[in-house]
């Protein structure tokens, strides 16, 4: 059956991309599917620079074969690789990293938003970019969106989510509501409990919240926080070279390996507490038969300038 209704949110990895892919080189002896960005073109125009600008994206597909792989085999290197892949993204998330201060801002943008997705002819969900031309047209459509300097992108299959939950012993979450769905299976009872790695999943892939689409995101940025809470536990530091081959084994990115050394080095700087959260703002709406998000062009204009200002682009 078809999963529809998957989505993951796996924004730990704003922080983890930058240090798995340097440690991992230690832990692992084995050819592996993540991709360290090699572009030379890249690498020299991040030198100099305190912050770094990231798109996160969840990916699955209908096969239950993984996300990555597939996208990975499709994929053309450069930013005008518009290749399909037939992989829309659940989850897309842009990111800000401070290297100096180790301060992490998150803009999630809903999957439905409607907008302009360049070669099509109207406008669609941002979240068929990726199917259209992978990560670099998914990242050129949230780049005219909101109108940033945005160069790079971390692609995540929904897979880590389990592996990862489980390499930790579980992350604690106060489950809101009752959660059932049929396909894909989701049965959590509501309050406070351990989360192993398939539960983890059904929490993040349930989506029938009162507020729809926005209460998933909530529900996404509730889970980021608490597993990156787990993950920074002292105790977890054995559970380091498990969690390293599952980022190279689902893990795709096209970030240098230069800003990966740069971030692993400024990692014990990140602060959960401060870290800032945010929801492109709008409302969903149906048109037709189907849902979208509409986005408040001048709350978004607001608060990109207000997360983004030093990435926003001349008008």
């Amino acid at each position: 059956m078809k999963k529809r209704f998957w989505t993951t949110f796996f924004i730990s990895l704003v922080i983890f991309s930058l240090a798995f892919a340097v440690v991992g080189k230690y832990f692992l002896r084995e050819n592996t599917v993540i991709s360290a960005g090699e572009n030379d073109d890249l690498e020299e125009e991040f030198k100099g620079q305190d912050e770094i600008l990231v798109l996160l994206m969840g990916v699955d597909d209908n096969d239950y074969e993984g996300g990555v792989e597939k996208t990975k085999r499709l994929k053309i290197e450069g930013e005008n690789a518009h290749k399909p892949t037939g992989l829309r993204t659940d989850t897309m998330v842009l990111g800000k990293y401070n290297f100096e201060t180790g301060e992490i801002t998150l803009l999630s943008i809903p999957r439905d938003t409607k907008t302009t997705i360049r070669g099509r002819k109207n406008q669609e969900k941002i979240n068929h970019a990726h199917s259209y031309g992978g990560p670099y047209l998914a990242m050129k459509a949230v780049k005219d969106l909101l109108n940033v300097d945005l160069k790079y992108y971390i692609t995540v299959d929904y897979l880590a989510v389990k592996e990862m939950v489980n390499a930790i012993g579980g992350v604690p979450i106060d489950v809101p509501v009752k959660m059932r769905h049929p396909d894909p299976y989701i049965h959590l009872d509501p309050g406070e409990q351990i989360l192993d790695g398939e539960e983890s999943l059904m929490y993040l892939r349930f989506r029938s919240y009162p507020e729809g689409d926005l209460g998933r995101v909530k529900a996404q940025q509730v889970f980021m926080k608490q597993f990156l809470k787990e993950v920074l536990k002292p105790k977890n530091v054995l559970a380091l070279p498990k969690m390293v081959k599952v980022y190279y084994d689902y893990v795709d990115t096209n970030i240098p390996m230069n800003v990966f050394v740069k971030g692993a080095m400024s990692a014990n700087k990140v602060d959960l507490e401060n870290m800032k959260v945010a929801t492109l703002p709008g409302d969903g709406e149906y048109i037709g038969a189907t849902s979208y998000f509409i986005y408040d062009e001048f709350e978004m204009n607001k608060l990109t300038r207000e997360l983004f200002e030093e990435f926003l682009l001349g008008e």
